[in-house]
């Protein structure tokens, strides 16, 4: 008894580090786009930096998790919720990598004058942090139907990405002038559509913790 007592004081410390990880990927999503948007390039410099502290919170997450592995042996649902868990955080960092590479973009930009005033892109970033949260709340929470839930909503996002290309597509055929911004604009819609689709993958994993069953959910119909 007093094992297992340890064993899940341990996992409640993991759980802890993922949403505090999940919080900072939030933030970076946010604050990349908010660099964009107003041409903050000291931010964007901060967000790429603050990269490191994401990564280096994955290695600690799982290097705690194989420890609990190896020491514990945990079986069934445990173990299921342990490697959950190193793929949740794989699939957290990765997103932190898509916030680092729309801050790049704001680098690129520079002190360009803006495109167009940003309201798409916005949107599309609001919704994959608030789908990014929930996730995380539901594998906390074990709540494999709110994590199927969230799934659907990665259409939306699908869909405000659509309309972000299709707008800065007839950008550039009246304008040639505006390629190169209009080009870097798509590439920061298109780190949110992916990043989108990460959350969708956390949610599986969230399915496959709670069910033991692997499915693919939330495939677009869009």
């Amino acid at each position: 008894m007093e094992i297992r007592t340890e064993f899940h004081r341990q996992l409640r410390v993991i759980q802890e580090n993922i949403l505090f990880m999940g919080s900072m990927v939030e933030k970076a999503i946010s604050r990349s786009v908010q660099a964009v948007k107003e041409r903050d390039l000291p931010l964007a410099e901060q967000i790429i930096a603050d990269d490191q502290k994401i990564n280096n919170e994955r290695f600690e997450i799982e290097e705690k998790c194989v420890e609990l592995i190896a020491t514990q042996q945990p079986m069934a649902g445990d173990l299921r919720t342990l490697i959950a868990i190193l793929n949740i955080t794989t699939e957290i960092e990765r997103i932190g990598d898509y916030a680092m590479g729309i801050a790049r973009i704001a680098i690129m930009l520079g002190d360009e004058p803006p495109l167009k005033p940003l309201v798409d892109i916005p949107r599309m970033a609001e919704n994959t942090v608030g789908m990014l949260h929930r996730s995380l709340d539901a594998f906390i929470n074990r709540n494999a139907e709110a994590a199927r839930a969230i799934t659907k909503e990665d259409d939306m996002v699908d869909h405000l990405y659509d309309q972000v290309f299709r707008e800065l597509l007839v950008f550039m055929a009246e304008d040639p002038r505006t390629i190169t911004r209009a080009t870097r604009l798509m590439w920061t819609a298109h780190n949110l559509e992916r990043a989108a689709d990460r959350v969708t993958n956390i949610c599986e994993r969230v399915v496959f913790a709670v069910t033991g069953k692997m499915e693919e959910i939330g495939a677009s119909k869009y």
